[in-house]
């Protein structure tokens, strides 16, 4: 082989081929940006912090302790599913928000007037912040609902209906700001 100005290189062209796929293979890695994956969540290899703001009821309806059951939620979620110190404020990556609405209302109407089921519905406005990447920054509102029988009352079921909708809410969450679904 020939390389410039007169100097003449010898080699296989097994080796020359392995010598260009290695170096090939290096520059990929070198090029490639390091990501945090688990369980399928990317987030910035920097990121070595999260912070889950408390989330404040701004409803009207809605029982006092929705407040601090959603926000151990969504904490509890983004310990268990990431690798992330958790922290009380500041952190590299952030959620903070509100629950802004809560609400109950008849969905399917019989023919005698009467509703056959109920539905249970939780809006929650997120505003997730990405101190290295602010293109995956947002504020949304995330909503979920939870049928049941117009014979069952509220007060006995809604410890359940929450604790599903919540579940729901903060999967939603994490997949938006961890899987950009």
């Amino acid at each position: 082989m020939y390389i410039g100005k007169g100097i003449i290189i010898n080699i296989k062209s097994r080796n020359f081929f392995l010598l260009v796929f290695i170096l090939s293979s290096i520059f990929l890695l070198i090029s490639c940006k390091p990501r945090v994956s688990l369980n399928g969540a990317s987030m910035p290899a920097e990121a070595k912090t999260i912070s889950v703001g408390f989330f404040t009821n701004n409803t009207t309806l809605g029982a006092p302790s929705l407040s601090q059951r959603f926000t151990e939620k969504l904490r509890d979620m983004v310990s268990q599913q990431t690798p992330l110190a958790l922290i009380k404020q500041n952190g590299d990556l952030q959620f903070e928000g509100y629950i802004s609405d809560y609400n109950v209302a008849p969905v399917a109407i019989q023919s005698t007037d009467q509703a056959s089921s109920n539905r249970m519905t939780i809006t929650v406005q997120v505003k997730y912040t990405n101190k290295f990447e602010n293109a995956k920054s947002f504020e949304q509102a995330f909503t979920r609902f939870k049928d049941f029988a117009s014979s069952e009352s509220v007060s006995a079921r809604e410890a359940d209906l929450v604790q599903e909708i919540y579940r729901q809410l903060t999967e939603d969450i994490f997949n938006k700001a961890f899987n950009n679904w």
